[in-house]
């Protein structure tokens, strides 16, 4: 694994890969978020569907990360599922500096 590793870490040096390879987390946190919440709330994707009034395909594309859901549809799952929406900024320098509406 030191291997991956190193290799990683020298790609991170670079300013453009860095950049693109945060952007990639950002999209993996939201889609295991979404799938965390419906499992939580104890939904198949076909429950959830049918809560969205889509097809459970559609729900299948969307948690795969192969479509950007507009704000309406995250806001639409969050309720389906017995969550809310949270959106933050983060400061282009730290990305780890997320500002969200307080709970």
């Amino acid at each position: 694994m030191g291997n991956l590793n190193d290799l990683k870490q020298r790609l991170m040096e670079d300013p453009e890969f860095r950049e693109l390879y945060a952007r990639a987390d950002d999209e993996f946190k939201l889609i295991e978020a979404l799938v965390r919440a419906r499992t939580a709330a104890s939904l198949t994707q076909s429950e959830l569907a049918r809560r969205l009034g889509t097809t459970q395909s559609a729900i299948a594309r969307l948690e795969g990360g192969r479509v950007s859901p507009s704000f309406a549809t995250l806001r639409r799952y969050a309720e389906a599922t017995g969550t809310r929406l949270v959106v933050g900024l983060a400061s282009a320098d730290d990305p780890r500096s997320a500002t969200a509406p307080a709970p």
